[in-house]
């Protein structure tokens, strides 16, 4: 009878520990992937805040054509811009994208108003590397998406929705 509560209590024993360990695999999987996620939302903060750099020289060059509007433009663009953090939201970035894409439409009507600008090399490199932030950003977006389902699909997976919801991982929103 005594062995027979030993074999119980060590089988007991055993289980526990492979339960914790179990338990805490799951947490630094979980942190792990949510880490992850937040260093490509920052990577989607440094493209926008070069792109911004980027677009604001391209006003730059601008203004020596449309004058007092572009001005008017770039102090827009310098009060709504935002700093993206590895906490933004999907919501924070599409807005920063919206004031971008707004931004070279307007460029676009600009540039159709003075056929002279579209000939200017500083104006031509600069929207050159416009198209090569956009790709960039791209790129960065579907990193963090990827990096979104990843989260999203171990916090449905046992046993690492209980750990989730015991530590409060929350799922990610797509951009």
């Amino acid at each position: 009878m005594p062995t027979t509560i030993i074999v119980i209590t060590a089988a007991g024993g055993i289980i526990a520990v492979e339960t914790i360990f179990l338990l805490i695999s799951a947490k630094r999987r979980l942190a792990e992937l949510d880490e992850n996620t937040g260093k490509a939302m920052l990577q989607i903060g440094e493209q926008l805040s070069a792109g911004f750099e980027m677009l604001i020289a391209l006003l730059e060059t601008t203004k020596e054509y449309a004058g007092q509007k572009i001005i008017t433009l770039i102090e827009s663009i310098k009060t709504e811009r935002c700093a993206i953090t590895g906490k933004s939201t999907p919501k924070d970035i599409r807005h920063q994208g919206d004031i971008i894409t707004k931004t070279l439409g307007i460029l676009e009507l600009v540039s159709g108003a003075y056929p002279e600008l579209k000939t200017n090399e500083n104006y031509i490199k600069q929207l050159a590397a416009v198209e090569t932030f956009e790709n960039m950003l791209r790129s960065s977006r579907q990193i963090y998406n990827n990096s979104v389902a990843k989260l999203n699909d171990e916090i449905h997976r046992f046993p690492f929705s209980i750990v989730a919801a015991t530590l409060q991982f929350s799922e990610r929103n797509y951009i």
